[in-house]
This record gives C-alpha cells, sequence and structure tokens, in this order.
C-alpha cells in the first residue's frame, strides 16, 4: 500500500478534485493511539490497489489543523482513527475507531 501524505490543507482541493476521477481516502491517525496502529495495521493487511481508491495518510500528531479544516470541508465531526472516502468533492462514508475496515470501504466504493 501506498499512502500519499496528507501534509498540508492546501491539499484538501487537489483531493476535492482527484475524487471527480477516482474514490479518495483519508485516514486520520494517532501515531501514540494503539486502537490507531491496529485500525492501520487492518486496513493495510488488507488493502487492494484495485478498489481503485487513492490513499491519504494524515499523521494527526504532526497535522492537527488539518484534521479541523477537514472537520469544516466535508462537515464531519472529528474522530481519531477515522477513515473518509471522498467522492465528487464530498465525504460519502465515514468510519472510526472499530468499525475501520477494508469490507467497509469496498462496499461504500
Amino acid at each position: 500500500m501506498n499512502w500519499n501524505k496528507l501534509t498540508s490543507d492546501a491539499q484538501l482541493d487537489t483531493i476535492k478534485e482527484e475524487s471527480a476521477r477516482q474514490p479518495v481516502l483519508i485516514f486520520k491517525h494517532s501515531t501514540t493511539c494503539s486502537i490507531s496502529a491496529m485500525a492501520l495495521s487492518r486496513m493495510e493487511r488488507n488493502w487492494s490497489d484495485q478498489l481503485g481508491v487513492k490513499p491519504y495518510y494524515l499523521d494527526l500528531l504532526a497535522n492537527r489543523p488539518i484534521s479541523s479544516k477537514i472537520e469544516s470541508e466535508f462537515g464531519i465531526e472529528h474522530e481519531s482513527p477515522q477513515v473518509l472516502l471522498i467522492r465528487n468533492g464530498e465525504c460519502v462514508y465515514d468510519a472510526s475507531h472499530m468499525s475501520i475496515s477494508f469490507a467497509g470501504l469496498q462496499q461504500a466504493v
């Protein structure tokens, strides 16, 4: 799995544009949280590029303000860990904590 690092809130405009061509996943990860580490590991173990989703990884400890911008841009309350599926510039699916799964993402795509 090749994560694209989300390190600037300006990238959110790019993500919106990309989501018109293919779904985009944002994975919000807290590097000090064991639940977040488990959710990330499960996602990576099950990931398939054949799903056609471009994955972005947000390190919340290093880039917390970006998560606030995501919350206001997409209208989804902040959770950690959390995944958001963006299609046509809008969040069409989100999950957090133990609800994060590749199978759930597949169904949403």
